[in-house]
């Protein structure tokens, strides 16, 4: 029979064990209170915004709808720009899912999901879409905007061509981040609370499908 010390022993490396692989489980997007944002044809609440915000827009818009396979398209050769869900969220888990189109030859690629930006991005989060998928972004400190880059946490994503599943929690002041269920950064300063999400352009052609929300606490 095992002492009291080794039956504590026993049960505390099962929790830890337990935690660990609850931690690399995919979020569920079945239950209630999920939201599906995908856009109509016309993308009517969605809104094009600059980067940086003082630059013009293409005219020609590089994001399109094909609402029989159900995912948003973006050209990536129209300008460095994101893509505005028009109503600002506060506490909330994103589901997002993505894959590049392959060039050959290529190794990187370059794209972005939003969460709690300003209207205008100047303020922005972003879980960074590429090679590897982490988080960072320019934060409001004491009056100045100020840059994190929590590359070193990221996770690497499949290769161009296949999807990935993203996963990002916003809950006061702390912004977690998921890849296909592994958790792939926490940022605990999040100076803004509630804003917009959005979908990065930045000059490579990918897809995005299942956008879909749920508000956790509070007004969204």
């Amino acid at each position: 029979m095992k002492s009291r010390k080794g039956l504590l022993g026993t049960t505390f490396l099962l929790l830890i064990a337990t935690c660990s692989v609850a931690q690399e489980q995919p979020i569920s997007t079945e239950g209630p209170g999920w939201v599906n944002l995908f856009p109509s044809v016309s993308l009517k609440g969605w809104t094009r915004v600059p980067i940086p915000p003082q630059d013009p827009l293409n005219p020609v818009s590089q994001w399109h709808v094909d609402a029989v396979h159900r995912v948003i398209l973006c050209d990536g050769d129209r300008g460095h720009e994101w893509l505005r869900y028009n109503h600002p969220y506060k506490n909330f888990v994103l589901h997002v899912e993505w894959r590049y189109f392959p060039v050959q030859g290529k190794q990187g690629y370059n794209s972005g999901v939003f969460v709690r930006n300003n209207a205008d991005g100047s303020v922005w989060y972003q879980a960074q879409v590429g090679n590897v998928i982490y988080l960072f972004g320019d934060n409001p400190v004491d009056g100045t905007v100020k840059r994190f880059n929590l590359s070193a946490q990221g996770k690497p994503a499949k290769p161009a061509g296949e999807w990935n599943a993203l996963d990002v929690r916003c809950q006061g002041h702390t912004i977690t981040l998921w890849l296909n269920g592994a958790l792939s950064g926490t940022f605990t300063n999040a100076a803004q609370t509630k804003g917009f999400i959005g979908l990065e352009a930045e000059g490579y052609k990918i897809e995005f499908r299942n956008l879909k929300l749920k508000t956790l606490s509070g007004k969204s």
